[in-house]
């Protein structure tokens, strides 16, 4: 397409133009509970942050798999993507502070925010974005991260900005660039990659194998940063990230699971955030073939679950009851569906009519990388015993599970860190050309309705149409939702200004402070 051409598309005032990264922009954080409201935000200081991780499965590439939670911790305060989770809209500025898309909702421009610079001074250019994103497209995950957008359609706007054109209409495209679309300086080579400059609200002082100190950019683009500095140490199990917090060596344990929320209730020195519609714990039943392929047993196993007494037990109460439809947390998230419930008449009927082998014992694996992930395997194993299908529950590390059973496996726990939208699992697990199609599931008539919707540029029309999605999802997916778990973070009592939002918004703690 010409530049003249291109010119021609674009709509005055434009769509998903959006207002400055500042203070009062949706992106700042609502605090903490804290014991005076009246507190006035002060400098200095360095919060210690335990997160979760494994050593084995440490990465410093901002364009790699970050399965840790505390790389992405690290990467997400150095380095900045173009938008970022907000409260209300959802998508809120960060590096970019604006953008405008062509009246056909296929080409988007992205505005670089005004003084934004790298850590070492030099400035944020056009060409550090286009590098930065096809450097990321051409991961073996960039197809899942900047879905509808080749290589080759990531160019410049103008010195500060770029122009993205995906294959299809897009109206969501800056909500699905929100996670991973990090940008570092143009022409840093592969093996210094880890060394190259960001342009977010601290800067990297040390890392030493997962563990990090990150110092305040008094220079950074989006405000003040109230910290002195971040230290992010790496723990390979909730109980003993649980246990430094408590024992006064952390300031802030992130995302650390109910079990450690039961704890600290006690405490009153100890606060406990939680953040709804959090973390979606799916069971994945392969779509594609092997002996979950037909759509009845499917139904069966999701009749089969007391998702109840899931949440209850898995995670001590901190969740809610899913409806096997992923992105709960969206505001146009379909409630009127009938929720599923516990029917095992229904489910050995079923299970009946598609003949399936009762007599095999069937393999679920499963991790133990965020807490309840294996304690929901084993009720679930206990559950559908009930209906007649016995499961033998096989643990593995995480490095062995994401190479050969992720995206492979029969029958496998999952966990998704950000519960996002429905349109961000529509594009990145769902749809049949998805990169990341956990179940192997290709609907044409769920594809039809992804891609309708998101050619439609009415927000009132598109939620519409994605209640159509999300019922082909329930009826038919390989996802069986049992429960979507709070978020839990526990932070010492002088600790303000922490995010609440759910997700990877909980990374975002350029906004908090200690009151001491």
């Amino acid at each position: 397409m010409d530049a003249t051409r291109r010119q021609l598309l674009w709509v005055g005032g434009a769509l998903g133009t959006t207002a400055l990264l500042g203070a009062c922009g949706g992106n700042d954080p609502t605090p903490a509970a804290r014991p005076n409201g009246s507190e006035k935000p002060r400098k200095g200081g360095t919060l210690r942050v335990g997160a979760l991780g494994r050593a084995s499965a440490v990465t410093r590439d901002p364009h790699g798999v970050q399965a840790n939670e505390s790389d992405y911790l690290i990467i997400a305060l150095v380095y900045d993507t173009l938008t970022a989770p907000g409260a209300k809209p959802n998508t809120a500025p960060r590096l970019a502070t604006r953008w405008t898309s062509s009246r056909d909702l296929r080409t988007w421009r992205f505005t670089i925010a005004d003084g934004a610079t790298f850590h070492d001074g030099s400035p944020v250019t056009a060409d550090d974005l286009v590098w930065s994103l096809k450097r990321l497209r051409n991961t073996p995950s960039g197809a899942s991260r900047m879905p509808g957008v080749a290589a080759r359609n990531i160019r410049p706007y103008g010195e500060r900005g770029v122009e993205l054109v995906s294959d299809y209409p897009n109206a969501e495209l800056p909500q699905l660039v929100r996670l991973s679309t990090f940008i570092l300086k143009r022409g840093t080579p592969e093996k210094e990659i880890h060394r190259s400059p960001g342009t977010g609200p601290f800067k990297l002082d040390w890392y030493r194998g997962g563990n990090a100190r990150l110092v305040r950019n008094d220079a950074w683009h989006g405000g003040e940063v109230l910290l002195d500095a971040i230290e992010v140490r790496l723990f390979e199990s909730p109980q003993a990230l649980s246990n430094a917090l408590l024992a006064g060596q952390l300031d802030l344990a992130s995302n650390v699971g109910a079990v450690a929320a039961r704890t600290a209730e006690r405490r009153q020195d100890i606060q406990v955030i939680r953040r709804r519609d959090d973390m979606p714990l799916p069971i994945v039943m392969r779509t594609a073939d092997g002996p979950f392929a037909d759509p009845r047993v499917r139904q069966a196993l999701r009749l089969a679950v007391d998702r109840e007494a899931m949440v209850e037990q898995a995670l001590s109460g901190y969740g809610v009851v899913g409806n096997d439809i992923m992105g709960t947390g969206d505001p146009a998230y379909d409630r009127s569906l009938p929720q599923r419930v516990r029917d095992l008449d229904r489910a050995r009927k079923l299970l009946a009519e598609a003949d399936f082998d009762l007599s095999r014992t069937y393999e679920l694996v499963t991790t133990e990388d965020v807490a309840a992930l294996a304690e929901s395997a084993t009720l679930f194993a206990s559950q559908v015993r009930e209906a007649g299908v016995r499961v033998k529950v096989v643990k593995r590390d995480s490095t062995v599970f994401y190479d050969d059973v992720w995206l492979k496996g029969d029958l496998y726990t999952t966990y998704w860190g950000t519960n996002d939208s429905v349109v961000f699992f529509a594009s990145k697990t769902l749809s049949a050309d998805a990169a990341q199609n956990e179940a192997g599931w290709r609907d044409a008539s769920f594809d039809a309705a992804y891609r309708k919707a998101m050619r439609t540029a009415d927000a009132s029309e598109r939620a519409t149409l994605l209640r159509e999605l999300q019922k082909i999802q329930h009826e038919r997916s390989g996802y069986l939702l049992w429960g979507v778990a709070d978020g839990i973070d526990l932070a010492a009592a002088p600790v303000r200004g922490l995010p609440k939002l759910p997700g990877y918004g909980r990374v975002q703690l350029e906004r908090a402070w200690l009151a001491r």
